[in-house]
């Protein structure tokens, strides 16, 4: 593949909270700990302590969370490191979507694979491992119980409820995949050969990265959540999370940005096999909302030191568990997810935990044969491709109209005349000079309907283009989404075995500038 760049801002992709802080704006300082560059990690390494004990309780658990996979050399040293206190994790975090979900999901990876070697290279004398974060607890299954593949959208209907990572690959799941003849064995063997969601995602997400050491952390995990224990009891206590977090997002919003996650009283929900609910405060306690079970104070305590795995933190909450069981420097996201970290580090400056540097994952399109014809075809450059459909369109047929300049040359003159002809008969009657106004106005509308039905006959001559510019912006934003996050991996993959060690060679985790990517169009 051939790979160009464009400035982010040339996308119109991103919010201007994203764009400051990749281009350092210095009123954004005091909401990160380190900008994003290779040399800064330096500092982040030498600040960052993480305790012996925990590094002890993960290499454990994660053993326990690979029993019965088969991996690769790599990823069981990267496992063993973790137990040294010069080793360090380097992470992504995303849902259990369906055979991935969208494209992004592999850009994060890859991100964050890539990062792990550079470092590794830059900085010989620690150990650097990359990690994928599964989101096994989330409960909103409408968001990651699909994909989309050639413009069609496979779904998994189900009636469980509770933390996704728990749900049986059902019947229904079996039937989905007998319709699915384009599957790869490897996802086949997922969903077929595991016992529960989460499961088939750690199979294929090890079967597409292990070879690279990519280490895959469950946090749906007593052993981690026993860590978790003084964080959840606080939060329960004090709600300090809230307003930590509700100050700094007074703080962005008085710089005129907008804010991505809000905080609650509570920031955990209550878990349990087929539950997922929030705990809420009561004049009396606490209740589960949903179940109407109800817990005086010290009895929700006690079940968080017999039973921290029924705890489940929200998004305000959930990176600090990350940061809290990982010796984490950095995390790599998208960019609402960079944007919602910056409303965070009060709440890991209370918990005396290290706030890493955040980063955003490589954001790319990919240009197949069909689409790199068409843009040469319209003469497109690169940052044409991003303009709205309807901005294009007026300014493709202005450029491209015989009519439109003459047009207005005539609507100039036909004024003029109308002007001239009216301050005449103003001298003769000056009773006449509104008549001659509103002549003026008539013509020019008679004028303006005329240029409208020239244009639409333009429009006709230049219809073909039109419709091509219409099924490239199909094809590179299916539904007005961006091709990364609607498309799913396997369009690109089944025509081309190397694709994912393409983007290895293509991706930069610190070049923050959006990528295009021209397939070969053999590969197409």
């Amino acid at each position: 593949m051939m790979k160009s760049t464009l400035e982010p801002e040339c996308t119109g992709q991103f919010s201007p909270l994203f764009i400051d802080y990749i281009r350092k704006d210095e009123k954004l300082r005091p909401f990160y700990n380190q900008y994003p560059s290779l040399e800064n990690f330096e500092s982040i390494i030498q600040e960052r302590k993480f305790d012996q004990v925990k590094r002890t309780v993960l290499k454990e658990a994660l053993e326990k969370q690979y029993v019965g996979f088969e991996l690769s050399e790599k990823v069981q040293d990267n496992i063993q490191a973790l137990k040294g206190n010069k080793t360090f994790t380097v992470t992504t975090g995303h849902q259990l979507n369906l055979f991935t979900g969208p494209l992004y999901f592999i850009y994060k990876i890859v991100s964050t694979i890539n990062l792990a070697e550079q470092l590794q290279q830059r900085y010989p004398e620690y150990h650097f491992v990359p990690v994928y974060w599964m989101a096994t607890e989330d409960h909103d299954f409408e968001e990651i119980n699909h994909f989309t593949y050639e413009g069609k959208k496979y779904s998994w209907q189900t009636d469980q409820k509770g933390a996704v990572g728990d749900f049986k690959l059902d019947a229904k799941l079996q039937a989905l995949l007998k319709e699915l003849n384009f599957a790869p064995d490897f996802f086949k063997r997922a969903y077929t050969e595991q016992e529960n969601l989460a499961q088939a995602v750690r199979y294929y997400v090890n079967y597409l990265f292990g070879d690279k050491g990519l280490v895959i952390v469950d946090g749906h995990d007593v052993a981690l959540k026993q860590l978790f224990k003084p964080v959840i009891k606080d939060d329960l206590q004090s709600n300090q999370a809230n307003d930590l977090v509700n100050e700094q997002t007074g703080n962005l919003e008085n710089l005129g940005y907008k804010s991505q996650i809000f905080p609650r009283e509570i920031n955990f929900f209550y878990l349990d096999k087929g539950l997922r609910s929030r705990i809420v405060k009561t004049k009396s306690g606490f209740e589960i909302l949903d179940t109407g079970e109800q817990f005086q104070e010290n009895e929700l305590l006690e079940l968080v030191e017999e039973h921290p795995e029924k705890f489940s933190p929200n998004v305000v909450l959930r990176p600090l568990y990350q940061e809290y069981i990982l010796p984490n420097i950095a995390y790599l996201g998208g960019p609402a997810e960079v944007a919602y970290w910056l409303q965070l580090k009060l709440v890991f400056d209370r918990y005396q935990t290290d706030f890493p540097m955040v980063m955003p994952r490589n954001f790319a399109m990919i240009l197949n044969a069909n689409a790199q014809r068409r843009t040469k075809t319209l003469g497109l450059g690169h940052a044409e491709i991003f303009v709205e459909y309807a901005d294009w369109k007026k300014q493709y047929v202005l450029e491209h109209s015989r009519t439109d300049l003459s047009l207005e040359k005539e609507k100039e003159a036909l004024k003029a005349l109308f002007e001239k002809m009216g301050e005449e008969a103003a001298e003769i009657d000056p009773t006449l000079k509104p008549s001659s106004e509103a002549a003026k106005t008539r013509a020019v509308k008679v004028l303006e309907h005329f240029g409208k039905k020239l244009r639409k006959a333009e429009e006709r001559n230049l219809e073909t283009a039109l419709r091509q510019m219409q099924d490239l912006k199909e094809l590179l934003f299916p539904g007005g989404t961006p091709q990364e996050r609607k498309n799913n991996f396997l369009e690109f993959y089944l025509a081309d075995n190397d694709f994912i060690a393409s983007l290895y060679h293509h991706f930069d985790p610190l070049d923050f500038n959006f990528i295009i990517l021209e397939q070969d169009g053999r590969k197409s």
